[in-house]
């Protein structure tokens, strides 16, 4: 079986696009926590400087295995993708717990933890149009059976929400709580529509996240939701 078609160039950019948006955004968002955790401006940018290294390292492993077409679903089953799918959940567990973790947690406000979150919006506006050109199947769409949209709108009212007023911790642990299942949902119907499960169909498989730029999906985009979720329990179990 044959990775799908590149797509338009429009989508090609929304995808390094995005991915390149949130590691810049959460590069500036450490700066931001580091200062406000009591790190000296050279220890901030040292702090930002290691994030961003590593995030670009994380990246390039992943781009290597995609264009050199170690992820291609006639492996079968796809080693590769498999590890890597493992790594990400393995990644977010260890960022969450890490010091970058607790900086993130301790130095930024709530507010900007959850608003984080909203990139989640566009990004399935993203997913839509991979869908409409035919490149991903529609199950993994909202027009399927993907409702994570609604987290990244939510993010965007519940920061804007708590900025301007006191929203009670358990709103926003609801909403995290939220997110995650839908997080959990979207990546159960992905790995049901690869081709060693074909759940949903023959001619309806999930094969366009092997190849780049659809790589970013999970490895960058699933990683720091997945990541952003367990801070923000982090940083309430801090506040509490």
């Amino acid at each position: 079986m044959e990775i799908a078609q590149p797509g338009s160039a429009f989508l090609q950019a929304c995808f390094y696009g995005l991915a390149a948006v949130i590691v810049g955004a959460a590069s500036l968002l450490l700066y931001r926590a580091s200062l406000a955790c009591g790190d000296s401006p050279g220890e901030a940018r040292a702090n930002q400087r290691r994030f961003l290294m590593r995030g670009l390292a994380w990246v390039a492993v992943v781009s290597l295995a995609s264009f050199s077409g170690a992820m291609n679903p006639a492996l079968r089953p796809p080693v590769v993708f498999v590890l890597m799918l493992t790594a990400i959940l393995a990644l977010g567990i260890v960022i969450a717990r890490s010091e970058t973790g607790r900086r993130f947690a301790r130095g930024l406000p709530l507010a900007w933890l959850v608003g984080f979150q909203a990139f989640r919006m566009p990004l399935e506006l993203a997913m839509h149009r991979a869908h409409t050109e035919g490149l991903m199947p529609i199950q993994m769409s909202y027009s399927g059976q993907n409702f994570d949209i609604v987290t990244g709108a939510t993010a965007l009212v519940l920061a804007v929400l708590m900025a301007v007023r006191e929203v009670p911790r358990w709103v926003v642990q609801a909403w995290n709580v939220l997110g995650l299942v839908l997080l959990a949902n979207i990546l159960g119907i992905a790995m049901l529509s690869t081709p060693v499960f074909a759940y949903f169909g023959p001619d309806r498989l999930n094969v366009f996240v092997m190849r780049m730029p659809y790589t970013l999906l999970p490895a960058v985009m699933v990683l720091a939701a997945w990541a952003g979720h367990l801070i923000v329990f982090r940083a309430l179990r801090q506040e509490r």
